[in-house]
């Protein structure tokens, strides 16, 4: 699969400004414009770094190795998001003393109560979205996935 500029640029920023909108109009705070900001800018931090340092090295990779579908790429979002839940959940621990401090309790106690949150999908399902956006816009002009090699 070819890189894609487009891809890069759009697909990292659709989770966070989705989850940053869905989160503000939930909450009803007297400044949304605030509140989406605050909460887009780590969003991003996270996603594009995500996006650069991890998915598209295993992406170029994988292309390497064996031709990319839609599916394979999704797959490949989806278990690197999964992915992404330890080292995200590594720093909540490491402030979730009292005061911000160090933690009172082990890392694995820690990550196995952090786990059972439903919320936490949304780590798998946002490297799902991103992929198969990122997918989608380099597919999207030449009409068909193309090896790394050409």
């Amino acid at each position: 699969m070819r890189f894609t500029w487009t891809g890069l640029i759009l697909a990292p920023l659709l989770v966070p400004v989705l989850f940053s909108a869905a989160f503000v109009s939930l909450s009803g705070g007297d400044r949304p414009v605030l509140g989406f900001l605050i909460l887009l800018v780590p969003g991003c931090i996270v996603s594009y770094g995500v996006t650069i340092v991890l998915f598209l090295p295993c992406l170029f990779l994988f292309s390497l190795w064996r031709p990319m579908t839609g599916l394979k790429v999704c797959l490949l979002g989806l278990v690197l998001g999964a992915a992404v839940f330890v080292p995200m959940t590594w720093l909540d621990w490491t402030s979730s003393g009292t005061d911000s401090g160090p933690p009172t309790e082990s890392f694995f106690e820690f990550f196995v109560r952090w786990a059972a949150d439903p919320f936490n999908a949304i780590f798998p399902l946002a490297g799902l979205i991103t992929a198969g956006l990122y997918w989608w816009l380099g597919t999207w002009r030449l009409g068909r996935s193309t090896p790394a090699q050409q």
